[in-house]
């Protein structure tokens, strides 16, 4: 009975699989897995496995391609091999969760019941149903460097900004809780769309690329900052 529920939870898991929040890949469904070639997620939109959560470095942890779903996933979670009717039946590389519900075999190590903390929500899942999401880039305290990186605010958790490196990174390197901040305009400067998050001694100040993004931010952290968790009344949430 165990086995069957999990392979049921795989099924509805796998509807929506190969989202491809930028790249406009259609959804991989579930009776297709493996008889289907999926689209690859592509190198750039992630950072991280996109199944253990664990960055990627040039050195240690090289990127592969589940031959199955397209997840980006190291060597460790990708060392599996299964027969894919797409191609002709010959075993190809997969990922953990697609061998284990291509072949029915149990794998020891399973992190499916380990519970989410704040930071893992992917990227993609949550962009999806946001009151907004786009690339920003944060400036360092100097404001002449930053990060540039994949910020979120979530319908089922507006009162947070989620900062991501990468559009389809399966977890948030950070997160900021926007209740009782004060948005702040700031004059364009060098042809930089700036605005400031400000409380007490704590500031960030972001760049937008375009004016009419940096107003659509400012006008959504300024609801959450006040603690106003619903869309706006004729705007569709992003």
């Amino acid at each position: 009975q165990d086995a069957i529920d999990r392979k049921e939870k795989r099924s509805e898991t796998f509807k929506t699989a190969v989202h491809g929040l930028e790249t406009g890949t259609p959804a991989l469904k579930t009776e297709e897995l493996g008889r289907r070639a999926p689209q690859w997620v592509r190198d750039n939109l992630v950072t991280m496995c996109m199944r253990c959560k664990e960055p990627f470095n040039a050195i240690v942890r090289r990127r592969h391609h589940c031959r199955a779903c397209g997840y980006v996933v190291c060597a460790r979670c990708s060392d599996y091999r299964a027969e894919l009717q797409y191609d002709r039946n010959r075993l190809n590389r997969v990922c953990q969760e697609c061998y284990v519900f291509l072949t029915g075999h149990v794998v020891l190590e399973d992190r499916e019941g380990k519970h989410k903390g704040i930071l893992e929500k992917g990227a993609a899942e949550v962009s999806g149903k946001s009151l907004l999401c786009s690339s920003l880039q944060l400036l360092d305290k100097n404001g002449k460097g930053g990060t540039r990186g994949w910020f979120v605010i979530p319908q089922d958790d507006p009162l947070v900004l989620y900062i991501y490196a990468a559009p389809q990174d399966v977890r948030a390197h950070t997160s900021i809780p926007l209740l009782g901040y004060q948005v702040k305009d700031l004059p364009q400067g060098d042809s930089r769309h700036l605005f400031q998050l400000a409380q007490s001694r704590q500031l960030y100040t972001f760049v937008a690329d375009t004016e009419e993004l940096k107003r659509r931010w400012m006008r959504v952290m300024a609801r959450s900052a006040a603690g106003i968790t619903r869309p706006e009344e004729g705007e569709d949430a992003d």
